[in-house]
């Protein structure tokens, strides 16, 4: 099993910064691909961001092309994404999620493993 914790969120005003992590613990996430979804009220969870075992590929949503940056890093078994040019669309719970192949989907029936999620919310 593994189990994933967020954190970074919080209140930012339009153009500002924050940067998640998302910890895994329970066994390495070295071999797995892993993601970023975000899901604002009364809204479907979407895909923003997903990157390969080895972080040597990503892939991103139109909305945050440019904006975010996904990254890992395997000695500490930690994801992260930078989100930069914040809007107040992007307001949402971000949440990260793993799945037991190297290879990575932005869709969110194919990862295995979910954290609770983090809260973004950015004012105008």
């Amino acid at each position: 099993q593994v189990q994933l914790v967020e954190s970074g969120g919080g209140l930012v005003q339009a153009g500002g910064s924050l940067r998640l992590s998302c910890a895994a613990s329970g066994r390495t996430v070295s071999n797995y691909a892993m993601g970023w979804f975000r899901q604002a009220p009364g809204k479907e969870r979407e895909f923003v961001a997903a990157i390969s075992r080895n972080g040597g590929s990503t892939y991103y949503a139109d909305s945050v092309k440019g904006r975010f940056t996904i990254s890992r890093d395997n000695a500490k078994n930690t994801l992260y994404l930078q989100m930069n040019s914040l809007k107040p669309e992007d307001t949402a719970v971000y949440s990260c999620a793993a799945r037991a192949f190297p290879y990575y989907t932005s869709s969110s029936n194919s990862y295995d493993y979910w954290g609770p999620g983090t809260q973004v919310t950015v004012s105008s």
